[in-house]
């Protein structure tokens, strides 16, 4: 048997975005990407997913009303 660590990968709005940092924790990255994505800040996040090559993380837009 053997064991092997699966990259991280984290997708936007369709758009994957390259693991920053595999020491950081996902809410660190989500701290790092939401000056360049301001919706990450407050989008629901599910994953982790096996895709059998990384494990895929997918951010959402939360879904609200403004006023």
């Amino acid at each position: 048997m053997k064991a092997a660590v699966l990259s991280r990968e984290f997708y936007y709005l369709g758009s994957r975005i390259p693991d920053p940092n595999p020491q950081m924790s996902v809410d660190e990255v989500r701290e790092l990407l939401t000056p360049a994505y301001p919706e990450i800040a407050t989008a629901t996040l599910t994953g982790p997913e096996d895709t059998g090559s990384a494990l895929r993380y997918t951010f959402a837009r939360a879904i609200g009303s403004k006023g």
